[in-house]
């Protein structure tokens, strides 16, 4: 099977990490999964001030930590999705959340309300019991999928999923 890449969007507190979560959990049971976060607000903290591997970092350099367990990769550069495939080349599917420029099959949360913005770069849109749809006029090309069905998405996913 080939290497193929969905987006996620949608604002802050709809969901997106958690439905994310939720079907990596599933898939991982039977693909190897790789998932891909925006920071857009460069707000995420990845190791303990005070600790080897953050001094190392604060450096500007590349670093690769490694362990038994796991390998973690700091980087102070801005990476472009081909540079970031090919670092994470070892996956089936890869879930991306944000990074609306990006060229994939979008799926867009929303919980309460519908941020009509998205319909332009979303192919799907995910939506819980909170959203009356009759108050949207919502393009015949989006799908409608429900958030708490992460089968449904799925299937979504597989036949909507870019090759990359």
């Amino acid at each position: 099977m080939s290497r193929v890449a969905v987006a996620f969007t949608g604002g802050s507190g709809n969901g997106k990490t958690t439905l994310i979560e939720k079907i990596a959990k599933e898939l991982i049971k039977t693909k190897k999964v790789s998932i891909i976060k925006n920071d857009p607000k460069d707000k995420a903290i990845f190791d303990v001030e005070g600790k080897d591997s953050y001094k190392f970092s604060q450096t500007g350099a590349e670093v690769v930590v490694t362990s038994p367990t796991r390998t973690t990769y700091f980087s102070q550069r801005e990476k472009s999705l081909d540079e970031i495939v090919n670092m994470i080349s070892d996956f089936d599917i890869l879930l991306v959340e944000g990074l609306k420029t990006l060229p994939l099959p979008r799926i867009a949360i929303f919980r309460n309300e519908i941020d009509k913005s998205y319909f332009n770069c979303s192919e799907a849109i995910a939506i819980d019991d909170s959203i009356n749809l009759d108050d949207y006029d919502i393009p015949s090309s989006i799908d409608i999928l429900d958030l708490n069905n992460i089968q449904m998405i799925i299937e979504w996913i597989w036949k909507n999923a870019k090759e990359i």
